[in-house]
């Protein structure tokens, strides 16, 4: 794993609602290997997972999404498909859906950008539109 800044940049509306925006600068890791970018930090406050560590996996036809300590439920984003999770709280478990529209990925041996469109669901009901950005680059 090598060492990397990650930028991530992010909007997030409720249905009939302007956009909702943050931008947050970590230090990371990264991995690029047998065609699958892997990139990992520690969540700040900022993001309402703070300690937690973040990993994506970036393959050639979906990203995963997975976060650590206590929390359940991997993000997996498609283009065009919608995936259906459990997703654990502290208040109990929902059923959440992700509904990927677009994913632009150039990830190389040094980082690299990835863009994510979608749409979050709970338990069946629309709730946002989100996009990520996200670029990484060699410390």
């Amino acid at each position: 794993m090598k060492k990397v800044m990650i930028s991530i940049k992010g909007t997030h509306a409720a249905p009939d609602e302007d956009s909702d925006g943050f931008e947050l600068m970590t230090d990371g890791e990264y991995l690029q290997e047998n065609g699958i970018s892997k990139f990992s930090y520690v969540e700040s406050e900022l993001t309402g997972y703070n300690g937690l560590l973040t990993t994506f996996d970036v393959e050639p036809e979906r990203v995963v999404l997975r976060r650590g300590g206590g929390l359940n439920g991997d993000m997996i984003f498609a283009e065009n498909q919608k995936h259906h999770f459990l997703f654990d709280t502290p208040f109990g478990a929902v059923t959440m859906g992700i509904d990927t529209h677009s994913i632009k990925k150039n990830m190389r041996d040094d980082g690299g950008s990835l863009e994510i469109r979608y749409d979050i669901e709970v338990d069946n009901v629309a709730v946002s539109r989100n996009l990520f950005k996200i670029d990484i680059r060699a410390q």
